[in-house]
């Protein structure tokens, strides 16, 4: 095999227990599970690369395997397997229980997550298992107990699991920076990352590598796997939706698809999503087929009764959302729904991977398009995975709020030289260009909180010590931080339950403080009744009555770049309409004989008017947080111009503004030059930099939620951060926290490079056609007046209902 490339069939024994086992099954060990033992062999770290059910979990674990049939097996730690999701690692300890077992191993393998008891994690500490499966959290966790260079001391092996859903983000900062702590702890460990959706491998090879080495990081690359069956539903004897995104016109379709398959996932991109298409199919299900759901909101209780029933035979059909797309293989799947948009090509292959979970089966699956926009998304997808077109985040540089969070996660285990651990955190990939003026200041937020804070005592963690070294301030500061550290900042949340102790889950905190007792509503698939708020808690019984679903606050999924550039192409070729459905395809030509099609490298707008007021659309194919941002800017620029504007909405594919007077050059409300002084007046007067900083102070330790017997509501937190936010803004605007919610508004509340990106087309070519009415392409983003702030679904019939009124307009003769 050549270093750093690709790898092809390969040579190299197995441990005879290991090629007896898999000739007892009839298998053939796949070229990249060589691949990984054979760089283990040669002590290089491997990124390896192959198709959803390939056996890339096996792929990792072999050299593990291989150590332990060789004899190389310490007392102690050997393997940590880091995963994404609870689910996984507890989904990996199941199938890796089975080969060990069947071996005769003498492998102990343990999980370590959020769910894990107390009793058992210091367990581990004082002894710890063979091979661990972990989080990054829970990683970056243990890392923090002064026991941590004895338990890792024995360590070979580290592998990442899914390691495209880590890194771009602050849980890949985190896991970065704990793979630094882990590589000076014990320096000989190898890395191996695992991915079926890599865009980009010299990138990962770069992130997995200690010190950023690409060159000594093998890729190696999996044998294809057999092409996906995977096809989009239409309505039977009706039209694709105007508009909408609960493809709730479906659900007779999917009952029988339950009914014709073993076992069917049907993943939503929304936890609100996933309780709402569960309710529709529940109604719709005469025979009580066997339906679950499953969604991160769930209690553990609950996640666990239905993977087990799942992976027993015992349901039908499974409603969930990400919580169960990555790697889990549960179950005799043979059916994968995507219900609306799937927004990336990765997203939608890794969804497809989990039906039929074999490289030489192909997967099924099926696209079901809430809206006509999302039928054209879901054509692009499926070319998209068929041509083998990757999409993901850009890896960026670390975040400075989640470094404040690992050095006292490191202060927790012992003293520090600040320069020996300088050294280290810029061997972790997004913290390679940390400058020295940087590390001062993360040092003396951690000491003090900052000029603007240091004269209050609870902002003081760490000192230094007489003999140059940092240490905690107080002993108790290590128990503070281990209750609350950790990356992911939800909504505050309130558990749901029963009176008798049977817990349901946990609904966020705003919904729960707006019932009372009496109201109803539907979580975990169950109608509930309040009883009662309090403790904490929200006491429920269950209901016959109809029922409201919670809505959930969370990020939307932006439509990724190449897919947008996918369907603008779809849009501009008339020879592929042929083959769309009848109402699509009329829409496209109506568009095309009323105004043009947006498409190409320009920027198309349209203005007409409506209900007596100006109305333009801009036709951006930049994803929901790009055409928000945008809309925020241009309304600005057009109340200065004096065109009086009243409101916007904004969809992934296009921004609609309306006002008393019609916009006559587009081009000026898109000039590029001042954007940025623009972007920062914007930003600082809305909410915008208030949520990200609430967010940078909780994970950067500077605000705690929980206290020992005790956790703040979102209103405390809230409360506390802002009062923190103004005196920052006024006495202190430079302070590192500061700089980190700006980071976090510019790249994900406000995706201002997308923003750039619409300016810099509007640069080359505006396409400005002003229109007699109301063009087809404009009424799917125009129905969402006024619903745009409800829950999806929720809105969804009157949605579909104005869609229709705008539609007979659009489409008049």
């Amino acid at each position: 095999m050549r270093r750093g490339a690709s790898a092809g069939r390969v040579s190299v024994p197995l441990p005879p227990v290991i090629a007896q086992w898999f000739a007892d099954r009839g298998w053939q060990v796949r070229s990249h599970q060589l691949g990984a033992l054979a760089a283990a062999r040669a002590g290089r770290h491997a990124l390896v690369a192959a198709d959803t059910g390939a056996g890339k979990t096996l792929a990792g674990f072999l050299p593990t395997l291989a150590d332990v049939c060789n004899g190389d097996l310490p007392d102690g730690l050997h393997t940590i397997y880091v995963s994404p999701l609870k689910a996984l690692a507890q989904d990996v300890q199941r199938n890796l229980l089975i080969p060990v077992e069947e071996m005769g191993l003498p492998i102990r393998v343990e999980t370590r997550t959020g769910d894990t008891s107390s009793e058992r994690k210091a367990r581990q500490r004082a002894q710890p298992p063979h091979v661990l499966l972990t989080t990054p959290e829970s990683l970056s966790l243990l890392l923090s107990y002064p026991e941590a260079p004895d338990m890792f001391a024995t360590l070979r092996r580290v592998v990442v699991d899914e390691i495209h859903a880590l890194a771009p983000g602050k849980r890949g900062d985190l896991l970065a920076l704990a793979l630094a702590r882990v590589h000076a702890l014990a320096p000989e460990a190898l890395r191996t990352g695992l991915s079926a959706t890599v865009a980009d491998p010299d990138a990962y090879r770069g992130w997995l590598a200690p010190g950023g080495d690409v060159a000594s990081v093998d890729l190696v690359a999996g044998e294809a796997g057999a092409p996906a069956q995977v096809h989009i539903l239409l309505p039977q004897g009706a039209r694709v939706p105007w508009g909408g995104h609960a493809a709730s016109w479906a659900i007779p379709q999917l009952i029988d698809l339950i009914r014709a398959h073993r076992l069917t996932l049907i993943f939503t991109n929304t936890r609100f999503l996933a309780e709402y298409t569960f309710k529709l199919l529940w109604d719709a299900n005469p025979e009580n087929l066997p339906i679950g759901i499953h969604h991160g909101s769930l209690s553990r209780e609950a996640r666990v009764k239905v993977e087990a029933a799942m992976a027993e035979g015992r349901l039908r059909a499974l409603v969930c959302t990400a919580s169960l797309d990555l790697g889990v293989d549960w179950g005799d799947v043979d059916l994968v729904v995507q219900m609306g948009a799937p927004k990336g090509s990765s997203r939608l292959l890794q969804r497809i991977g989990r039906a039929n979970h074999r490289l030489d089966r192909a997967s099924k699956a099926i696209l079901v398009p809430g809206n006509r926009f999302e039928y054209l998304e879901a054509v692009a997808a499926i070319e998209a995975v068929r041509d083998g077109q990757r999409d993901g985040e850009a890896l960026r540089p670390g975040s400075l709020d989640v470094l404040a969070q690992h050095v006292m996660g490191v202060a927790c285990a012992g003293p520090f030289h600040e320069d020996a651990l300088l050294a280290e955190i810029r061997a972790a990939a997004p913290y390679a260009a940390v400058s020295d003026a940087q590390w001062a200041r993360v040092l003396g937020f951690a000491s003090n909180g900052g000029y603007a804070l240091r004269a209050y005592d609870r902002f003081r963690r760490i000192r230094r010590a007489r003999d140059g070294t940092w240490t905690l301030t107080h002993p108790q500061i290590a128990a503070r931080h281990r209750l609350n550290a950790g990356i992911i900042v939800d909504a505050d949340m309130v558990e749901v339950a029963f009176r008798n102790g049977r817990a349901l889950g946990r609904v966020e905190e705003e919904f729960a403080a707006g019932l009372a007792p009496g109201d109803t509503f539907r979580f975990a698939g169950l109608d509930l009744e309040v009883e009662s708020l309090r403790e904490g808690a929200l006491l429920v019984r269950a209901s016959k009555r109809a029922a409201a679903i919670p809505s959930y606050m969370g990020a939307r999924i932006p439509i990724s770049t190449h897919l947008a550039g996918r369907v603008r192409a779809l849009l501009g070729d008339s020879r592929r309409w042929a083959g769309f459905p009848d109402d699509v395809r009329e829409w496209l030509e109506m568009q095309r004989a009323l105004s043009e099609m947006p498409g190409g490298t320009d920027l198309l707008v349209e203005s007409f008017p409506l209900n007596g007021q100006a109305y333009s659309v801009f036709y951006t194919f930049e994803g929901w947080p790009a055409n928000q941002s945008l809309g925020m800017l241009i309304s600005r620029r057009m109340e200065a111009a004096g065109l009086a504007p009243l409101g916007f909405v904004a969809n992934d594919y296009a921004l609609a503004l309306w006002g008393l007077h019609p916009i006559g050059d587009p081009a000026a409300l898109l000039s590029p030059d001042i954007l940025v002084d623009e972007f920062v007046a914007w930003v600082e007067g809305s909410y915008l930099l208030r949520r990200a900083f609430r967010e940078v102070a909780v994970i950067s330790g500077l605000i705690e939620r929980q206290q020992p017997g005790a956790r703040k509501s979102a209103r405390q937190v809230t409360f506390s951060t802002d009062l923190i936010y103004d005196v920052l803004r006024r006495y202190e605007p430079d302070h590192l926290l500061i700089e980190a919610a700006w980071a976090d508004a510019r790249a994900r509340m406000t995706d201002v490079a997308r923003v750039a990106d619409v300016l810099e087309r509007a640069g080359q070519q505006v396409r400005h056609r002003v229109l007699p009415r109301i063009s087809p392409m404009a009424v799917p983003v125009l129905a969402m007046i006024g619903r745009e702030s409800l829950p999806a679904g929720a809105a969804d019939d009157a949605l579909l209902i104005e869609a229709e009124a705008l539609a007979a307009e659009a489409m008049r003769g």
